[in-house]
């Protein structure tokens, strides 16, 4: 164990640190910051939720911090948590633990330890760690954290294999830390996690699912894929980007798919907006809808006579197997929906520049949209990998002025919102008749007005809803303006 005075710090801890090791040493109990926390302060950054470790067992920290904290809760009692907020502060405190994963289960054996160090060892990586004594602001860090976070190398305490056995989903957390903190893995951990990378499968589909959430959010979201790739983790987490390395042909006449949606994603990120822009980053949505793609391709790949490929409707079966993949991610449905949706119309632009649109045409593009707009604007400029660069600039163009114009048209129209000239109520009263699916037809009818033509007059919209009634079946039972047609009896019995 090496100790460094707390002065080595980069960024100087708050007083709620300080105050809560006071509060424990006083009850006669250890505590330290830990994990990372304390890594965060090394690179020179803050964060909001603070974590803790301590000797003292969960009974003994509620009796420490009941009065002193503005609340405190006990969901994580089992695992000797207790959480709490103090001020703006989120506090975790739990106590030393030295549990581990039997080999085919997906929970912990809760075992509680005696020393600080028996609890660091259990920790994912060294940079993870480390722990700073209070109140004395002594830093314990036995597995040389400090030197790898400097060296941006990612390593483990114990063996890799121990640790990823102990916890498979750490070699999800190795991709993302290589994605939120750009660093590399040792090279023991690499080959650990590719020769260990089905015991991934033991783990819920809801912790592989935010542990990729997180690594898609990083800083450099496409190393981390990247890492899975190459490992084979993916062929059991994402294996729809596993499959995209598909085979060149001997002429190479299509690019390589998956070093391609590499670069989508890459681009994607650098689109993203600030704050206070359309697409605040980071964007999951946006981001892994640039991933997924083209997921549709190698299902879809045709060699015609000529030796030509084709991924003919890749973007309609990618959405597909977008949404079948999320689910089983057990991702939440609105968040399914709008990555599917951004992967089915992700090549709905290709032919703009070479034809033009008409206004309905125009209209159709951001109707279909709908909110995932702004988003779509970026996928679909992120998926320019050409490096032909007059091509490039020909896309590029095509795009802006397809944006001009639907920001013109917008302005007209209201086009985020475009709704028929008539509601639901006003075809009923209009036609006579009450609710049912006759309504949703006249209404879909007038949507297809709207699109194609614009916006008409009330009255524009009457004469056209009763001219397309005439012609309606239902219309010559109606107490409407069909109402005093001949009735058609049909063929005689």
């Amino acid at each position: 164990m090496h100790l460094f005075d707390g002065s080595a710090l980069q960024t100087p801890l708050p007083p709620v640190v300080t105050e809560l090791g006071g509060l424990f040493a006083a009850a006669g109990f250890e505590l330290s910051l830990v994990g990372g926390p304390v890594r965060d302060l090394f690179l020179g950054r803050l964060s909001p939720d603070l974590d803790f470790t301590t000797n003292a067992r969960p009974d003994d920290i509620i009796g420490v911090v009941r009065t002193w904290s503005d609340t405190f809760w006990e969901i994580g009692r089992e695992f000797g948590t207790i959480g709490l907020r103090k001020g703006g502060w989120q506090i975790e405190i739990t106590t030393y633990r030295a549990d581990a994963y039997e080999r085919s289960s997906r929970k912990p054996e809760v075992r509680f330890g005696e020393k600080l160090e028996d609890d660091l060892f259990r920790r994912d990586f060294t940079m993870n760690a480390m722990a700073l004594r209070l109140p004395s602001l002594e830093l314990v860090d036995p597995f040389g954290g400090v030197q790898d976070l400097h060296a941006g190398r990612l390593r483990t305490p114990g063996t890799p294999a121990a640790s990823f056995s102990d916890d498979p989903l750490r070699m999800m957390r190795a991709a993302r830390f290589a994605s939120q903190l750009k660093v590399d893995v040792a090279p023991e951990v690499f080959e650990a996690m590719r020769d260990m990378a089905e015991r991934i499968t033991i783990i819920s589909a809801e912790r592989v699912r935010d542990e990729l959430v997180k690594m898609i959010n990083g800083a450099d979201p496409a190393t981390g894929i990247d890492l899975l790739v190459r490992t084979g983790i993916a062929d059991h987490v994402l294996p729809e980007v596993s499959a995209l390395r598909l085979e060149l042909d001997e002429h190479h006449r299509h690019k390589d798919v998956y070093q391609h949606s590499l670069t989508v994603l890459r681009q994607a990120c650098e689109l993203e907006s600030d704050a206070d822009g359309p697409v605040p980053g980071p964007d999951f949505i946006l981001r892994f809808a640039a991933l997924m793609h083209d997921v549709g391709k190698p299902a879809t790949r045709r060699f015609d006579p000529s030796g030509a490929v084709s991924f003919l409707h890749h973007d309609v079966v990618g959405a597909k197997l977008t949404a079948k993949r999320m689910k089983a991610l057990r991702f939440d449905n609105d968040t399914i929906k709008a990555v599917a949706r951004l992967v089915e119309l992700h090549m709905r632009f290709y032919g703009y520049g070479d034809a033009g649109w008409t206004d309905s045409a125009v209209r159709r593009y951001a109707n279909d949209a709908g909110a995932l707009l702004p988003r779509l604007h970026r996928l679909t400029r992120s998926d320019v990998t050409t490096r032909n660069r007059r091509k490039a600039e020909r896309l590029a163009f095509a795009y802006d002025d397809l944006e001009r114009r639907i920001a013109e048209l917008a302005e007209q129209e209201e086009l985020a919102a475009v709704r028929p000239d008539l509601d639901g109520e006003a075809i009923m009263a209009l036609l006579g008749i009450g609710p049912g699916p006759v309504v949703g037809r006249a209404y879909r009818f007038l949507l297809e007005e709207r699109l194609e033509n614009g916006p008409r007059s009330e009255a524009e919209a009457a004469q056209l809803l009763l001219a397309w009634w005439r012609d309606q079946p239902e219309s010559t039972g109606a107490a409407g303006p069909g109402a005093d047609r001949p009735r058609d009896t049909g063929p005689e019995q």
